[in-house]
């Protein structure tokens, strides 16, 4: 197990360093860094996963990590069409496979009735946006519905996994009222959405290759021992 951890190493120190320049307002480093993140955690996916058999657990958490990587950097990748809609397509794209990485592959156990809170989150989210999405309404409120159904999903799954959903999803959720009302929110909650989305990545990530550990020693024990 400690020689799981010791993989996500470089993704923990690109993540604080991109979070304290963006605090610091060091613009200079925060570019790079952002587009530093999911390969550094794709890194730790592989030595993590290093040694296990390959199979769809790591095949949908690596295409969701490259997923988020191209809407880290949207501006960045494509100059010349507009941010919002390009980072909301491709997150929500990794939103997907998330979705059925968690629902279908890792999952434990069914929807706990908490869970719920999710849908009320959708709703009071729409409701308090509303006046300032303009056209982005149908997009924002689809975007939400992913959002909110991977958050959902990873409930089913270990206690990493339910972290790291919800962490993504309050991340996304601050981001949303900086974009649409930034007004409204001090600058400091600029690292704060980067601190969620770097905990929930990286707790996702986690949690999805303790699963796979801990399925792989269950098909490995004799069938006399299996409960």
């Amino acid at each position: 197990m400690i020689r799981l951890w010791i993989g996500f190493t470089p993704f923990a120190v690109v993540s604080i360093i991109h979070i304290v320049a963006l605090a610091a307002g060091a613009d200079a480093v925060v570019d790079p860094t952002k587009l530093l993140l999911m390969p550094a955690l794709a890194v730790a996916v592989f030595w993590g996963g290093s040694g296990s058999r390959w199979g769809s657990a790591y095949t949908l958490l690596l295409t969701a990590v490259a997923l988020s990587w191209i809407g880290d950097g949207a501006g960045t990748f494509f100059p010349m069409l507009p941010t919002v809609p390009m980072m909301l397509l491709f997150f929500g794209l990794a939103h997907l496979c998330y979705i059925w990485l968690f629902w279908r592959v890792i999952r434990v156990r069914r929807v706990p009735g908490w869970a719920a809170a999710y849908g009320l989150w959708w709703i009071g989210l729409l409701v308090i946006l509303w006046p300032a999405l303009g056209g982005l309404l149908v997009p924002v409120a689809s975007y939400g519905v992913v959002l909110g159904g991977t958050a959902v999903a990873a409930s089913r799954c270990n206690p990493l996994v339910a972290a790291g959903g919800a962490l993504f999803l309050a991340s996304d959720t601050i981001l949303a009222f900086r974009l649409f009302t930034p007004e409204a929110m001090p600058d400091w909650t600029s690292p704060l959405v980067m601190l969620a989305y770097c905990l929930g990545q990286g707790l996702i990530a986690a949690g999805v290759l303790v699963a796979d550990r801990a399925q792989s020693a269950t098909n490995r024990q004799p069938v006399g021992d299996q409960a």
